[in-house]
């Protein structure tokens, strides 16, 4: 067990379940082992959770107001603050992905501009995906493996769904003026920050 979360407290990116077993051996039974850690954490600030792919030790988010009031994790560290319209063509694109900026920039109603695109991929919540079978042969965006550690997802099936969203006011024509100033946390619950 121990050598289990000194890995995960090593790292500072979710480890895959094949890197944790080839620590513990074929012989150990890893679901049982993480059940246990997470058992152990239960009454600690910091939790083991399920996030892209792997497993990551994570604060509590009871607990994020704390380390941001001790400034003890720089901005860049967390990944940068993210503008609402920045949110807002990254919803999108989990939602629609693959998915052209033209194609962004007419179900958004505006302009998805080069620069949005540009900074969400160097904070590499965003990759390029498939070219488009359109003429000229757009390219898409994906978001990264980044974005589902940023936003607590084990995978893109850990979306809230649309129905949902739209029956808690988040979605539909009259949400915009109602719009919490930080949909991602609004919808997601997350405000949590590595620690």
């Amino acid at each position: 067990m121990g050598h289990v979360e000194a890995v995960l407290f090593a790292s500072a990116v979710p480890v895959p379940r094949e890197t944790l077993a080839r620590v513990v051996g074929p012989e150990c039974r890893l679901d049982a082992l993480i059940a246990d850690i997470r058992d152990e954490l239960r009454a600690r600030p910091y939790e083991l959770v399920a996030v892209a792919g792997g497993w990551q030790l994570r604060t509590r988010t009871e607990f994020a107001p704390a380390i941001r009031a001790a400034g003890t994790v720089p901005e860049e560290e967390r990944g940068g603050a993210l503008t609402a319209n920045e949110q807002l063509v990254l919803a999108a694109i989990a939602y629609l992905q693959p998915v052209t900026r033209l194609a962004l920039s007419r179900v958004l109603g505006k302009e998805v501009s080069r620069d949005v695109i540009a900074r969400l991929k160097r904070l590499d919540l965003l990759g390029a995906g498939p070219r488009s079978p359109e003429p000229g042969a757009p390219l898409t965006y994906v978001t990264t493996s980044t974005f589902l550690a940023r936003f607590g997802l084990a995978s893109l099936r850990d979306l809230p769904d649309t129905e949902a969203l739209e029956e808690a006011g988040l979605l539909g024509p009259d949400s915009a003026a109602e719009a919490p100033s930080d949909p991602f946390d609004a919808m997601l619950g997350l405000s949590g920050e590595k620690g």
